[in-house]
């Protein structure tokens, strides 16, 4: 149909949109004449019967790709109109300027087919509610994204062969650089490369990214960082990103490495990132170019991540740290099999440690599995350390260490062999070429080739050997064997030693232990502790649960059976003296703020309440003793006269507490009232008390007298 006859009244009624886009800046710059072309398609509108007023230009996408519209302002806005019926006719150089997305292209056809805008390309008017042109429409969309796909795919196709042979340059982390020959080197800058090769060294020690990170700001030092997209090292202080950054990146164990990461855009057209495994990179070479560590370890270093990680594991092993719990990650739980985590209270001024199974809790709500006393287990399992690091010990490991030299001399002897046979073999290949006529370039190239294949051969054979003898170098010298055996004699000084770190510590159990099992026994009041040993060796322990607030302060029962007797004869205030005389103290010295706490009266009052004992008044009461008023009344006196003659020892007075007494009734001789000017009180005790003495002595004298 003639483009004249599509174009309608109702067309011409609305604007002509031009929608202008290239895919680059350096396009929009270099490439003049596309631009021109593009702007050209106005006079194409006027011709059609649009005025020039009509003709909106929407250039705001220049350098904007087409593969989608998410970040396309104007064709946004562009679809906008058409949808709101603005638009009588959208134009474009070609399919491509407008979309390389079909799903971008479909949707903008769609709108202009439900609104009757038109469409126009630099080969004529299309109709998109008419099928034809919609066909046709839609065959342009779909080459045009599938020529998007063949340009990525030839210049992917390019990187890529240039990245399987390690030789398409990427950017270089810090601490790397490009020489004039394009090789890998270390830094030149001394500073940098010494400053990366201790961070390594350090991580190797602590084993674990976030004590490196403490480590170099415990010291102070300061780590290079390569300004984004300049040459410019600055330095400042290491961060946990920066650490785990360094840790996975493979060009440090001088590796090459391309395709890590996976890119993909969202619907909303931003850049989502997804990490990709080792097995899927794109290309992985090791020794590729000089590193700061080796290939092996760099994969123990991710190891070691991997299981600092792993903290909703079965069993876990995290590094060391500051904490006084000796059995930090390595202490599982008897009951579940899940690995306990470690708890610390703070009471009365002091740090106690508590081993604590609450996974069931954080994941199903229910209750804690177990939790146990961390210090008297930490205790025996210090015991049984310094027990086992004997010198007998160390003798056996020096033993076996020698004899796995032994192997190790024999199986590198083996190995020399192949090398040597390796240099034979390359040493006649070249012989061969030198002899070959040079002329004779077929017969050259054959042998040429053949002694390079002898050269690589003999270069893995070497290098296989250097790798075994890095492995195996187990070689102790005498000076490190006797430092061994006096340590270990004096271990168990060393072991308890407060000044000697608890990370330090820490490491020295690694060494001896795989794991701790720890099983409570309530009833007995009891844990049981089950030592699983590096070599397989187990033992066995058995731990005193520590006795609750309330046990802790309760009196001792022998205690409280002595002051029960001692009621018989002594009221709380002389019980209290005779029990700190015996250097008995009371349950509350059991608290850290009371530890120099005695017996006092009140104390004793409360034992004889708290437990029931009978009171001594009542004692005294069985025994007959009798209160002031009935024994005034019985004597016929009265309680004035009750207790002057009790001071004067003419009644026995008992005391059943600080102040107040009973009175013992007399049996054999009942003292009587008499005149105290005549008989003084005085004389009445001393004549009853020399009759008393008289009675207690011999009778021959008793008659003398």
């Amino acid at each position: 149909m003639n483009e004249t006859l599509k174009v309608q009244a109702h067309h011409l009624e609305r604007g002509a949109y031009l929608y202008i886009r290239q895919s680059s800046m350096r396009q929009v710059i270099e490439n003049v004449e596309s631009t021109k072309r593009q702007y050209g398609l106005r006079g194409r509108a006027i011709s059609l019967g649009w005025r020039d007023d009509q003709v909106i230009v929407i250039d705001s996408d220049q350098g904007e790709s087409g593969a989608s519209a998410s970040w396309r302002e104007g064709f946004q806005h562009l679809v906008s109109d058409v949808g709101m019926g603005r638009a009588g006719i959208v134009m474009g150089l070609e399919v491509s300027r407008l979309a390389r997305n079909n799903a971008d292209w479909h949707r903008l056809l769609e709108i202009c087919a439900l609104a009757d805008t038109l469409i126009l390309d630099e080969d004529g008017v299309y109709n998109p509610a008419d099928f034809n042109d919609r066909l046709l429409l839609g065959l342009k969309g779909t080459m045009s994204e599938a020529e998007l796909h063949v340009i990525k795919a030839r210049l992917r196709g390019g990187i890529l062969n240039k990245v399987r042979r390690g030789e398409y340059r990427c950017v270089l982390p810090t601490g790397l650089t490009y020489d004039e020959a394009g090789d890998v080197v270390l830094d030149p800058d001394s500073r940098i490369r010494e400053t990366i090769a201790h961070f390594f060294e350090t991580f190797a020690k602590v084993g674990s990214a976030t004590q490196t990170v403490k480590a170099f700001a415990t010291d102070g030092l300061l780590f290079p960082s390569r300004v984004r997209n300049q040459k410019e090292v600055i330095f400042q202080p290491l961060t946990i990103s920066t650490t785990m950054r360094m840790l996975h990146n493979p060009r440090y164990a001088g590796a090459y490495a391309y395709g890590r990461r996976l890119y993909r855009r969202t619907i909303d057209g931003k850049k989502l990132l997804r990490k990709r495994e080792p097995n899927d990179w794109l290309a992985c070479i090791p020794n590729a170019h000089s590193g700061y560590i080796t290939w092996e370890n760099f994969q123990a270093n991710l190891k070691v991540l991997e299981a600092n990680g792993a903290g909703y594991e079965t069993a876990r092993a995290s590094p060391p740290r500051e904490g006084a719990a000796l059995l930090q990650g390595r202490v599982v739980c008897g009951r579940c099999g899940a690995h306990m985590r470690v708890h610390y209270a703070a009471r009365r001024g002091q740090v106690d440690t508590w081993y604590v199974c609450n996974r069931a809790y954080n994941s199903r709500g229910e209750p804690h599995c177990q939790t146990i006393a961390g210090w008297p287990v930490d205790e025996l399992i210090g015991e049984l350390i310094a027990t086992e690091m004997t010198p007998a010990a160390v003798e056996l490991a020096l033993e076996i260490r020698k004899e796995i030299e032994t192997r190790r001399d024999e199986a590198d002897r083996l190995r020399l062999r192949a090398v040597e046979r390796a240099q034979i073999d390359a040493d006649l290949a070249r012989r061969r070429f030198m002899l070959v006529d040079p002329g004779n370039r077929l017969v050259a190239d054959t042998l040429e080739h053949d002694w390079n294949s002898k050269l690589r051969i003999l270069a893995d054979a070497q290098e296989e050997r250097e790798r075994a003898l890095r492995e195996d170098r187990l070689v102790l010298d005498d000076a490190i064997q006797q430092r061994l055996i006096a340590m270990t004699t004096d271990f168990r000084t060393v072991w308890r030693d407060p000044a000697l770190p608890n990370r330090e510590r820490k490491q020295l159990l690694a060494y001896v232990v795989e794991d701790v099992t720890l099983i409570k026994l309530p009833v007995e009041g009891e844990t049981r502790i089950h030592v699983r040993f590096k070599g397989g060796k187990t033992e066995t322990l058995t731990a005193q649960n520590p006795k609750s607030s309330a046990q802790q302060v309760k009196t001792r029962p022998e205690i409280v059976k002595l002051v029960d007797s001692l009621l018989d004869h002594h009221i709380c205030a002389e019980i209290a003296n005779i029990l700190n005389a015996k250097g008995l103290r009371p349950g509350g010295s059991a608290r850290r703020d009371q530890a120099d706490a005695q017996f006092t009266d009140l104390r004793v009052i409360y034992l004889v309440k708290q437990y029931g004992l009978r009171p001594r008044y009542d004692r005294l009461r069985d025994q007959g003793m009798l209160t002031k008023s009935e024994a005034a009344s019985k004597l016929d006196i009265s309680e004035g006269t009750l207790v002057r003659w009790a001071q004067h020892g003419l009644i026995t007075k008992h005391a059943y507490d600080g102040h107040r007494h009973l009175y013992a009734p007399p049996v054999s001789h009942v003292p009587v009232k008499q005149c105290s000017r005549w008989n003084r009180l005085i004389d009445r005790a001393a004549a009853l008390q020399h009759g008393a003495t008289l009675k207690c002595s011999d009778p021959r004298e008793r008659d003398s007298v």
